[in-house]
C-alpha cells in the first residue's frame, strides 16, 4: 500500500502533461542522443562506460551487500565527479562546443556578413587561390613531391599558424614548389592558408583523434591531414610522397584519388559562396529552361569522388 500512495503522490506531480513538458522531454532525448552520437566513437566512450560500472557497483554494495566501507568510498568518488568528467572529457567537450560554433546558426547572413569582404572581392581572391593550389598539386604530383595544404574556413586556426613561419604571400604555383621542395627550411610541415593567401608555412597539425582506427599504409601526412580536419572545418588537401596521390581530409574523413579538375571543382564548391540571385521568370514567348547537369556528374556523391582509402593502395 506505501508503494502505491507513493507511485500517486509522484504521478499527481507531473500530471497534467503540457505542451511544454513535452517539448522539454523532447530537447532532453535530443541532447542526451547527440551526446551519445559524440562519445561513442571516441575515447569518451570507454570512460563512460568506466563511470557505468563504477554505479552499478555502488548500487549493489549499498543496497544488496551492505557494504558500508566500499559504498562510503564511491559516494566520495562520486561527489567529485562532476570535475572529474569535466577534465577527462576535455578534449571532446572542446570539441563539442567548437562544431556548436561552425553550425548554420553562425552563418546567418546578418552575423556572417559582419567584418566580411564584398562578394565579388572574396570569389576573385579564391579564384586565384584555387587555380594556384591545382597547378601546383598536379605539378608536386607528377614529381612525387609531398605537400600539405590546410585551408581555413569558420575555424580559427592560430594554435597551429603559431608553430609556423609566417609569410602572408599571394599563392601561386612557384611558390608551392618552393615551400615544398625536399630540404628546403620550410618543407617540413604544413601550409595555412586563410582568405586566398599564403598565411604560414611549416605548421605542425594535431593528431587524429582514433589514430589506431586509420588505414595502416597512410603515412604521418595523412594522419596529420585527418587530425586537422577532425579539430576544425579546414579543407587539408595532401600530396603523397611515394604514389603523388592528391588526396582531401574534411571532417575527419579522406578523400583519395583527386584529379587538377575534381579538385578543382570540389575547392570551388567548397570555398567559393554562393551569392543568391532570383531566377528570372520566362516569359510565354521564351522556351523552357532545362535543368543544369551537376558539375560533379549526378553522382549520388555529391563531390562525385571515391570517398575513404583502399587498404591495397599504399600512401605515405
Amino acid at each position: 500500500m506505501d508503494f502505491l500512495y507513493t507511485l500517486r503522490s509522484y504521478l499527481s506531480s507531473i500530471l497534467p502533461i503540457t505542451l511544454w513538458d513535452l517539448l522539454d522531454i523532447a530537447v532532453l532525448a535530443v541532447i542526451i542522443y547527440k551526446g551519445i552520437t559524440i562519445v561513442k566513437e571516441t575515447r569518451a566512450g570507454g570512460l563512460l562506460k568506466g563511470i557505468a560500472v563504477l554505479l552499478a557497483a555502488y548500487l549493489v554494495m549499498k543496497y544488496f551487500f551492505h557494504m558500508k566501507a566500499m559504498a562510503y568510498i564511491l559516494e566520495n568518488v562520486f561527489s567529485i565527479g562532476m570535475l572529474a568528467i569535466l577534465i577527462l572529457f576535455q578534449p571532446e567537450l572542446r570539441r563539442t562546443i567548437e562544431k556548436m560554433g561552425q553550425s548554420k546558426i553562425t552563418r546567418i547572413p546578418v552575423l556572417s556578413s559582419i567584418g566580411s569582404e564584398p562578394y565579388d572581392a572574396v570569389t576573385a581572391k579564391w579564384n586565384t587561390a584555387i587555380e594556384a593550389i591545382c597547378d601546383a598539386c598536379e605539378d608536386l604530383s607528377a614529381t612525387t613531391t609531398g605537400a600539405l595544404i590546410v585551408i581555413e574556413r569558420e575555424s580559427k586556426l592560430g594554435e597551429q599558424i603559431d608553430t609556423g613561419t609566417i609569410l602572408n604571400a599571394a599563392p601561386s604555383k612557384e611558390l608551392f614548389g618552393n615551400i615544398f621542395f625536399k630540404n628546403t627550411p620550410l618543407h617540413d610541415g604544413a601550409v595555412i592558408m586563410r582568405d586566398g593567401i599564403i598565411l604560414a608555412a611549416a605548421c605542425f597539425l594535431p593528431k587524429p583523434q582514433k589514430e589506431e582506427a586509420i588505414n595502416k599504409q597512410l603515412g604521418s601526412r595523412h594522419r596529420a591531414a585527418i587530425g586537422m580536419s577532425e579539430n576544425s572545418d579546414a579543407l587539408v588537401i595532401a600530396v603523397s610522397e611515394e604514389t603523388g596521390v592528391i588526396s582531401v581530409a574534411e571532417n575527419g574523413s579522406l578523400e583519395r584519388g583527386f584529379s587538377r579538375d575534381s579538385l578543382k571543382k570540389y575547392l570551388r564548391s567548397k570555398l567559393i559562396p554562393e551569392k543568391n540571385q532570383p531566377r528570372p521568370k520566362p516569359t510565354k514567348q521564351s522556351k523552357p529552361h532545362h535543368e543544369k547537369k551537376s558539375i560533379f556528374g549526378g553522382s549520388k556523391n555529391p563531390d562525385g569522388l571515391n570517398s575513404g582509402g583502399s587498404d591495397n593502395e599504399k600512401n605515405s
